[in-house]
């Protein structure tokens, strides 16, 4: 099975322990044994995952029997998002062609690709006020400021894609005082609190803006991200 569907036995046994994938037996030593049924709802699991679903949206999904719905509503956003990526690549490349010696980028242009009022009144609803409020002040800071805090925030990335890297589940030590580190980080401007912090991941995995940048560190990083939050704010916030 890890060899197959390329996740760690320490995963499996993490999906076992939630409830969301169990398997078809045990054998002596506590070897566990999957049949096709399993195979089918790992297959399914992983590709959830992928989409940025966290852990218990997937268990929702898979035992509500609303798969199909969700894939739908999924496609549907990433549809929507095509344009406006155009519009952020068009950004970026500016960027690039600014820092190899080509004409200066305005603040106009800087932030073209975000004028679509990402931070409406349906975000709001969906992540939470503070966790909105917060990327509204990241999007003000000056050229400096965002860069050393930036630097921060590569940092952690990093450490967190290599957690995943090695088959390390969100709720192990070494992944909770990456998001310790983070909490730390994202406190030096704003103090979440448990469904603040929670909603912050979540804005990191459902904003394609925030997802394609941690995504490019590792695939599904954004949902693993997610996911870890979620259990540090479950265990140290209130």
């Amino acid at each position: 099975m890890v060899r197959l569907a390329g996740v760690s036995s320490r995963t499996l046994r993490h999906y076992d322990q939630v409830g969301l994938l169990r398997p078809a037996g045990t054998g002596p030593g506590g070897r566990r044994f999957y049949r096709r049924a399993e195979l089918r709802r790992l297959q399914h699991v992983l590709v959830l995952r992928e989409l940025g679903l966290g852990l218990p949206d997937i268990a929702a999904v898979l035992d509500g029997g609303s798969e199909v719905d969700a894939l739908r509503a999924h496609h549907e956003r990433l549809l929507r998002e095509v344009g406006r990526l155009r519009r952020l690549a068009d950004t970026v490349a500016l960027s690039i062609e600014e820092r190899e010696g080509g004409d200066t980028v305005s603040a106009d242009e800087m932030f073209a690709a975000f004028r679509d009022d990402p931070y409406g009144p349906e975000a709001r609803e969906r992540w939470g006020a503070e966790a909105v409020a917060v990327q509204e002040e990241v999007a003000g800071w000056d050229r400096d400021r965002a860069a050393e805090t930036m630097a921060g925030w590569e940092a952690i990335l990093r450490r967190l894609a290599a957690a995943r890297s090695a088959g390390e589940p969100v709720d192990a030590p070494a992944v909770q005082e990456v998001v310790a580190t983070h909490h730390a980080w994202v406190s030096r401007f704003w103090v979440p609190g448990r469904e603040a912090y929670i909603g912050l991941g979540s804005l990191y995995a459902d904003d394609p803006r925030f997802a394609d940048q941690i995504d490019a560190h590792a695939d599904g990083l954004s949902g693993y991200l997610r996911d870890a939050i979620a259990v540090y704010a479950q265990a140290h916030l209130e």
